[in-house]
């Protein structure tokens, strides 16, 4: 086992939704190929917004995929480490306390942008003196507290967007601690991931300027910085992410019949320079992973598109991929795949061909002449076409006319697998019996 490790880091504050399931599988999918370690840490730091069902939700979905992990964390539990860290860095000069009110820093934002200037904050909050700081706390004020930036450029080489270089001059230090004392994401994410060994971090390319300041926190606190991949986002077919497509989550896709490996085959190759082929296991796919074929635009996923593919899919997913799933034989799956919507549909061909049905008779006369030309089993590929010529000779009747009666008679459906697939499995006994209207 190699010494790689990543994680996924939701925030128990709504169901998992496409993006970042997708998030999810490029992280786990990494740690795959490189024979690395898949982490789970529940950012519920939000204590308003975080709930129990959310977290539930998102494990059993995870669970679902596929993607199992082998360690887990919780910010919650790990404030002590927190205060510790920030303390240390008051005590270096990397992190001081601001009074500014939200509505003074609005002022100060909107004053620079109508001057055409970037919005960065000037840090006044460092040239306050004791008697200042006073005032504002006899005022009621409580300090919000900021990461001091260094001097100077942050590069790093992105294994999706190559090499990123910001300038600390075009950066705000960014707030890390609230005014009631709560900690934002930046920096608690930084002391995690260097407490638990986080090498690779793949998240959205709305994070990159974040990475830009979480640099110089890795190096503020003595860690190895990681390497970094940034995703370029979804957004709906339109162009734009819809709210339909904010909200969509594993739970939806799942009950409506969507495989998780569709899902996973499908997010893993959308947006990249190769095609969308199906793939049977995760293991297999995530040795295709490579990072260089990941596009630069933000790719559109399609719902509509998903599910005709995973439709595409079932129809040619092996009986190792179902077996433990549905209590029918492989010869079975394989005739009737090719006709399936979803995996779920071969319950209801189960049932047709071999449970009891009451058949419906359109033609009498042609179904109880088709009955008794029925040849003996055993039966081979010829049989079907044979029994039809001898049918069709009989009765005169051809096309919809000679197909629709045998199949309400058969099936007591409308459509289906094609016969020549169901009358095998329905077996010779069952058949006849049907033709002549009789429950079988």
């Amino acid at each position: 086992m190699s010494n790689i490790k990543v994680r996924f880091a939701p925030s128990p504050t709504g169901f998992m939704h496409i993006g970042n399931t997708r998030t999810a599988l490029f992280n786990w999918l990494l740690a795959k190929k490189l024979g690395g370690k898949f982490m789970l840490r529940i950012d519920d730091t939000d204590t308003l917004r975080s709930k129990a069902e959310y977290e539930v939700a998102i494990r059993d979905a995870l669970h679902w995929l596929g993607l199992e992990w082998s360690e887990e964390a919780r910010q919650s539990a790990r404030a002590a480490r927190y205060q510790e860290v920030t303390e240390r860095l008051k005590q270096a000069g990397r992190v001081y306390a601001c009074y500014e009110t939200p509505e003074e820093l609005e002022f100060m934002r909107k004053r620079l942008l109508n001057k055409g200037l970037p919005p960065i904050y000037d840090r006044s909050a460092l040239k306050l003196t004791q008697e200042q700081i006073a005032r504002y706390e006899a005022e009621g004020r409580r300090p919000h507290y900021r990461f001091k930036l260094v001097d100077g450029d942050i590069v790093w080489h992105d294994m999706v967007r190559g090499e990123c270089r910001y300038s600390e001059k075009n950066l705000s230090d960014p707030v890390i601690i609230r005014e009631d004392g709560s900690f934002l994401y930046h920096l608690p994410s930084v002391i995690d991931d260097v407490d638990f060994g986080i090498t690779h971090i793949v998240r959205g390319e709305d994070h990159v300027t974040n990475t830009a300041a979480q640099i110089q926190m890795f190096e503020a606190i003595g860690g190895q910085v990681p390497t970094f991949a940034h995703l370029p986002l979804l957004t709906g077919k339109e162009g734009k992410l819809s709210k339909r497509l904010g909200s969509l989550g594993v739970k939806e896709l799942r009950a409506e019949g969507v495989e998780a490996m569709a899902i996973c085959s499908f997010l893993a190759k959308l947006g990249t320079s190769e095609s969308i082929e199906p793939f049977y296991s995760l293991e297999e796919l995530a040795n295709t992973l490579d990072f260089s074929k990941m596009g630069r635009s933000q790719p559109k996923f399609d719902e509509a598109e998903l599910k005709h593919f995973n439709t595409r899919m079932l129809h040619t997913m092996p009986y190792e991929a179902v077996k433990d799933r549905y209590s029918v034989s492989a010869e079975f799956w394989n005739a009737v795949r090719g006709n399936l919507e979803v995996a779920d549909d071969v319950k209801l061909w189960d049932s047709i061909c071999r449970q009891t049905l009451t058949p419906q008779i359109e033609d009498k006369t042609l179904c109880e002449a088709a009955a008794d030309l029925l040849p003996p089993e055993p039966w081979n590929e010829n049989t079907f076409n044979e029994w039809m010529s001898a049918v069709k000779t009989q009765s005169g009747k051809k096309g919809k006319e000679l197909f629709h009666p045998l199949r309400k008679a058969l099936t007591a459906m409308d459509n289906g697998p094609e016969l020549k697939i169901l009358l095998p499995l329905i077996g010779r006994t069952k058949a006849y019996k049907r033709l002549k209207g009789e429950t079988a």
